[in-house]
């Protein structure tokens, strides 16, 4: 393109268009709003701020837009985008108030603000996990268990939230290291519920090394669940979750059992994280969740934070996880059709966020994100962190996401004070440049953390974000799934029913 013509095309484009350009009235309908995005070559889906869909034929949307879509000429599709809020015959819609109801739906966590409180209630720890993502201890326990003063006001923090529904989660290090401190808590909140109108879950993460029979029965009686850890078979659990002298996969497989026998079934469940030696194994881990008895898997990518990528071994591209999804997914799909309900659970998140009006309180996925809405953490040492994700930074002495001490500032200092205040202006994603006119915004979230960790900005760079990257590609496959394979979009439905 000579100099001349270049600058004669960037004069026409700086140009204002003439306000006719921008006529609504033109055609025969008004649109709402809505973008697009292609999940192939032939094919693009239409997504509107409620998260209604239409899958269309390429092309479809640039007709919509320059009005040349014709009832007449194309009535189904026509029908289609009128009864799904695409377009409207009339400049205000008469649906508006549905559409806001539905919206009011998707965003209704906020109402009850912050569910689940962590308490790490001991640093200390007997494994030693390839990714492990904190710096653990083993020894010290007045120094590195959580004092009963911070479990103290960690349950009065716990109080004062609006969530009539709350979790206590327990984690380490090792929790167990620090039961005597659990039974401790979860008798003080057992004590303080009925007073301030709270129900509440109580689970203890754990690697299972030191449960018995006796801190099991614990559990049946104050209702506790047992969330472990579970990487795929031996020869992959035992490489990442390493302990010394023994097989971690044998202790985990044990006492998974015997929780079992004693909490039942449903009261243990397991969480995987995908090492960069996982990577090679995603048929073999799906089968070991199955084989197990595990109603499902959630397959979780390594996070990027803390101690857990100190290690070139730990590193891996975006492009290998999903490769690795992919595939685990392609064998889940494979035991549903074999007569099974076995889910992959961070698919199940997305599509219920797809295909019913409903929202998951899922962190991650979250808009406004879930730090803070949905999740605080108290550190052993009564530090106040937006996210686990947060302390884990922490541990590398970055306090960009510490939000207070429970001994020394109050439950409105740390929920409403100038650091939250800072966070709440990056953590929706309808305000964030690459986000609010993505097509997938009402099925994704927004994580300033993880644009923290990886980028130095809480606002952070979509292009080259690989909580972007990968979010967008999972929707983009689940979409494409939908649209292209009946059986398994009969199978991902199913898992929402």
């Amino acid at each position: 393109m000579n100099k001349q013509l270049f600058e004669k095309k960037r004069k026409d484009f700086r140009q204002f268009r003439d306000l006719d350009h921008y006529n609504q009235s033109k055609g025969n309908y008004f649109l709402m709003p809505f973008n697009f995005h292609r999940i192939n070559k032939n094919r693009e889906v239409l997504i509107n701020e409620i998260g209604d869909y239409l899958f269309v034929p390429s092309g479809t949307y640039e007709s919509i837009v320059k009005k040349e879509l014709s009832q007449d000429e194309n009535p189904e599709l026509y029908q289609d985008l009128i009864s799904n809020h695409f377009i409207s015959e009339e400049i205000y819609s008469p649906n508006i108030d549905l559409i806001a109801t539905r919206y009011r739906t998707k965003k209704l966590f906020l109402d009850r603000l912050t569910s689940l409180h962590i308490f790490v209630i001991s640093l200390r720890c007997e494994h030693t996990c390839a990714y492990c993502q904190v710096s653990r201890v083993t020894q010290n326990k007045e120094k590195y268990d959580m004092s009963l003063n911070s479990i103290d006001k960690g349950i009065e923090f716990m109080m004062k939230s609006p969530n009539p529904n709350v979790t206590m989660e327990f984690q380490g290090g090792e929790a167990l290291l620090a039961f005597e401190n659990i039974k401790y808590a979860i008798k003080k909140a057992q004590e303080l519920a009925p007073i301030y109108g709270k129900n509440i879950n109580y689970v203890i993460c754990t690697n299972l090394a030191l449960i018995n029979e006796e801190i099991l029965e614990y559990c049946k009686t104050n209702q506790v669940l047992i969330s472990t850890s579970l990487d795929g078979p031996k020869f992959v659990h035992d490489k990442n979750r390493n302990k010394p002298n023994c097989s971690s996969y044998d202790l985990t497989i044990k006492g998974i059992e015997l929780s079992r026998e004693i909490l039942g079934h449903d009261q243990v469940s397991a969480l995987m994280t995908t090492s960069s030696h996982s990577l090679k194994y995603p048929v073999e881990i799906v089968n070991e969740y199955f084989q197990q008895g595990f109603s499902g898997i959630f397959l979780r990518n390594i996070s990027p934070y803390g101690f857990a990528l100190r290690t070139e071994k730990n590193r891996y591209k975006t492009e290998e996880f999903l490769h690795f999804y992919k595939k685990a997914l392609k064998r889940i799909i494979e035991i549903n059709k074999e007569g099974h309900f076995f889910t992959e659970d961070f698919s199940k998140i997305i599509l219920t966020k797809i295909l019913t009006p409903f929202n998951i309180p899922y962190v991650d996925l979250q808009s406004p994100a879930g730090l803070i809405n949905g999740v605080i953490v108290f550190n052993y040492d009564g530090a106040v962190y937006a996210t686990d994700e947060s302390r884990m930074l922490a541990e590398q002495k970055d306090y960009s996401f510490r939000l207070g001490h429970l001994l020394e500032n109050t439950y409105e200092e740390i929920i409403y004070g100038e650091k939250t205040h800072r966070i709440s202006q990056v953590w929706a994603n309808e305000t964030l440049a690459g986000c609010s006119e993505c097509a997938f915004k009402v099925y994704c979230g927004a994580d300033p953390v993880h644009n923290w960790a990886t980028q130095g900005d809480i606002y952070g760079f979509r292009p080259n974000s690989a909580f972007c990257n990968k979010n967008m590609e999972v929707i983009r496959y689940l979409l494409e799934l939908l649209d292209r394979d009946i059986e398994a979009s009969d199978i991902l439905e199913s898992w929402i029913k």
